[in-house]
């Protein structure tokens, strides 16, 4: 790919980017939310006409009208989500669009024939018959993998493949792209994670905003370079982070907690716990997925109803019939699905950013559009969104700077406690600092914040006290001093809160 642009209205995607791919290595492509990675690999892909440049398979020129003309030319991408048909089975996944014929139908068993080829040169040991709902998302991922492989693959494209992958699955992951790359498949790989990166990769080329930083053997990049590349600037923001101060909550034994749920809970839902929040703490929730912590949330902010328990706001009992209801007594949600519950993709950087004062306001009564422009105007600068211009569609920006956008829309209510379910999740290592370094400086000027991710490490970082969840119960409560280790945290988390 030589000299590639893209330009969308008000945002440049691509500038004068160049990015080569050969056989038989993997090949990280490395920049924060907004740097151009999925924009490259749609413009390789078909996806986005390029404005400008040129791309070369075997050095020939070629333009791709969609998808299909790449896979046909053999570059195949398996994205984050698994674009599969989970109600099928696993050949017939496998094989869709390819199936073998046998008359006028389909021949089944040399189709799962076929398959069971192709999941063992992937290394799966897989019922093809099975149906691929029964697997778990790591299996499905590496079918989707298969599937790729089966049309005989040149350039296998994995952007994001390990997010929902533990330790182990990242593993079998990792084995069958070193086996595909020892045949000679040139694949791009895009992660966040930098172990990973340095684990997998043998070379990286890395963008930011738009533009091509530069391209190296994985071995002659140090990672603090790497990371300074990525994000344009010194790591002061990450050490600033490691400093971060941690309060007690005995400083505030005497202050009454502004949140205080009292035998909360919801059947189905989440067993009935209770949890302080004071003024200027960070509550962080910690626990396995599926143990419990946005389903606290979602209780706190009255998205869903409790049906035994009590919150207190201020120290006076408040039911919470509607999230319409928490946002007048000052609490804001940030959903950790900002594109189905958060953003509207098709409203403007404005217009979303004011979407919550106009709702608070009530729609008769509308927000000015010099108050509008004001508003705007210092939480795009205050939390650096780009690009900066407020005019442009929400969808058309990286997920960092949409996360940014969202946390913008809360600020702006002057909330007292803002809960923020998973908002670094998906986004690259500089966004994640600054996002991390304005929660550190919310709780410094007073808010109150419940803080959600499944990076311990992060909620280890930020909290001043920690509660530990499991099954769907809160098991245990911890006092986050400079004692407390990340092992504790997962023993807590191991052992339910039994000693």
């Amino acid at each position: 790919m030589t000299g590639i642009s893209i330009e969308f209205p008000g945002v440049k995607a691509l500038e004068s980017v160049d990015f080569r791919l050969f056989p038989g290595e993997v090949h990280a492509v490395m920049g924060e939310n907004g740097a151009g990675k999925s924009t490259l690999i749609k413009a390789l892909t078909g996806v986005y006409s390029v404005d400008s440049g040129e791309i070369r398979v075997d050095g020939i020129p070629v333009q791709f009208a969609g998808p299909a003309q790449a896979q046909a030319a053999g570059i195949s991408t398996v994205y984050q989500e698994v674009n599969l048909c989970a109600n099928l089975s696993v050949a017939e996944n496998i094989m869709l669009g390819r199936e073998p014929r046998r008359g006028p139908g389909i021949g089944w068993r040399a189709m799962r024939r076929a398959a069971s080829d192709v999941l063992t040169r992937v290394h799966l040991d897989l019922d093809p018959a099975s149906t691929l709902a029964s697997h778990s998302i790591a299996v499905q991922q590496l079918v989707a993998i298969a599937r790729a492989v089966q049309v005989d693959a040149r350039v296998l494209i994995l952007d994001e493949p390990t997010s929902s992958l533990d330790v182990r699955e990242v593993g079998e992951l990792f084995a069958v792209m070193r086996a595909l790359r020892d045949d000679g498949t040139a694949i791009l790989f895009v992660s966040h994670f930098l172990d990973q990166v340095y684990e997998i990769s043998d070379r990286i080329t890395v963008l930011r905003n738009g533009r091509l930083v530069g391209e190296r053997p994985t071995a002659q990049l140090p990672r603090l370079e790497l990371v300074s590349q990525m994000i344009g600037s010194s790591l002061e923001v990450l050490e600033q982070l490691e400093e971060a101060p941690k309060r007690q909550v005995a400083e505030r034994a005497e202050t009454r907690p502004f949140v205080s749920a009292i035998g909360l809970g919801r059947r189905g839902s989440i067993e009935p716990f209770d949890l302080d929040v004071y003024a200027g703490e960070i509550v962080g929730l910690a626990g396995l997925l599926g143990s419990g912590r946005t389903e606290l949330a979602r209780l706190l902010f009255g998205a869903d109803h409790a049906d035994s328990g009590q919150l207190r706001i201020n120290g006076a009992a408040t039911r919470l019939r509607a999230p319409r209801a928490a946002v007048g007594h000052k609490i804001a949600f940030s959903s950790e699905d900002r594109k189905a519950e958060g953003l509207v993709g098709d409203l403007t950087v404005r217009e979303n950013i004011v979407l919550g004062v106009q709702a608070a306001r009530g729609w008769v009564r509308r927000v000015p559009r010099r108050k509008q422009d004001e508003i705007v105007s210092r939480y795009v600068t205050a939390l650096g969104i780009r690009p900066a211009n407020p005019e442009a569609l929400v969808r058309n920006l990286s997920g960092g700077n949409q996360q940014k956008v969202l946390l913008a829309r809360w600020l702006a209510t002057a909330p007292r406690l803002l809960i923020l379910d998973e908002p670094t999740r998906g986004i690259d290592v500089g966004a994640k600092a600054e996002i991390q370094r304005l929660v550190a400086e919310l709780a410094a000027g007073g808010m109150s914040v419940v803080f959600i991710s499944a990076e311990l490490e992060e909620v280890l970082r930020l909290s001043h006290r920690i509660a530990i969840l499991r099954d769907r119960r809160l098991v245990a409560e911890v006092v986050n001093t400079d004692d407390v280790q990340l092992d504790d945290i997962v023993q807590l988390i191991a052992s339910g809160g039994q000693d």
